[in-house]
């Protein structure tokens, strides 16, 4: 594979300790293996709140231990599950004002998600009601478009991310990431997967393989590659979602999954651009990688 994909490569959806569900690397081990590989940066992702705060700590680290010798940048972000009181502004703006890059919706608090787990959705955290946004999430919108940020549409339903597409778009969101819709939890057709990016130029996130429940999981390998054939690969962004201690480590997930957009067919060209430049044109990391 040519080292041109591994050197700069962005992954914007990577799980790491500490969790209440045991990962394969801890923060500073996922930020070792970036530098290893020559990623440009890692979006940190938990279910429980925000990372912004524990990737200051692994830049900091970076630059003592490593005194400059690399470009890697972990990045936070903040997840508006319960954990954080649901969709809560004050939580989004200090987070994105303690450097958080994406703030993604619900996950395991999303109504879609809970009904989906068979778990009482009293629970849940709601985006919409009577076919609107909550007002909320409004303001999180707000948030999101004054600081650049990306909005991940997290484990909502395909009803849900196509009313808060649109209502994210009339706001004057710039950077909208629809969170692997091929995952069978939130269930997008690929009907409904161009149905959004024709309608709203959404990213969709393709990501390396899906949780089946009971520690099994499934390939989402060959799907991707026939969704960047239909869909067109500038509104697709490649990440592994990874860290699970079921899968392989995050950097040879990627370079798996990379690997196997070559062996599919997908020109060099577009496999970069879906590996690096729609995440710097998300990130606003500007320039070549």
């Amino acid at each position: 594979m040519s080292n041109r994909l591994m050197k700069g490569i962005i992954d914007m959806h990577v799980h790491s300790n500490p969790d209440l569900r045991i990962r394969a690397y801890d923060d500073f081990e996922l930020m070792e293996a970036g530098i290893r590989v020559g990623a440009r940066a890692i979006v940190i992702k938990t279910h429980q709140g925000t990372t912004m705060d524990r990737a200051y700590l692994c830049n900091r680290h970076n630059e003592i231990v490593h005194g400059g010798t690399n470009d890697f940048t972990m990045i936070g972000s903040i997840t508006l599950n319960r954990v954080v009181g649901g969709i809560n502004p004050k939580a989004v703006e200090t987070a994105l004002k303690l450097g958080a890059k994406v703030v993604w919706l619900p996950t395991q608090s999303a109504e879609n998600h809970m009904r989906k787990m068979g778990q009482d959705t009293a629970q849940c955290v709601k985006i919409t009601e009577n076919g609107k946004v909550v007002p909320e999430l409004n303001d999180v919108f707000k948030l999101v478009r004054d600081f650049n940020a990306v909005l991940g549409t997290g484990h909502v339903s395909p009803k849900e991310a196509i009313i808060v597409s649109e209502a994210a778009r009339n706001a004057g969101v710039k950077n909208l990431v629809l969170t692997h819709p091929e995952w069978w939890i939130v269930g997008m057709s690929l009907e409904e997967q161009l149905r959004l990016v024709k309608d709203y130029d959404v990213i969709l996130e393709r990501c390396y393989a899906q949780n089946m429940g009971g520690g099994k999981y499934k390939s989402n390998l060959e799907d991707n590659i026939n969704v960047i054939k239909e869909v067109g690969y500038r509104n697709v962004m490649v990440s592994t979602d990874g860290g699970q201690v079921e899968n392989p480590h995050w950097e040879l997930a990627l370079e798996e999954y990379v690997v196997s957009l070559l062996n599919g067919g997908i020109p060099e060209d577009q496999v970069y651009y879906m590996t690096h430049t729609v995440q710097r044109n998300l990130l606003g990391m500007d320039g070549e990688v």
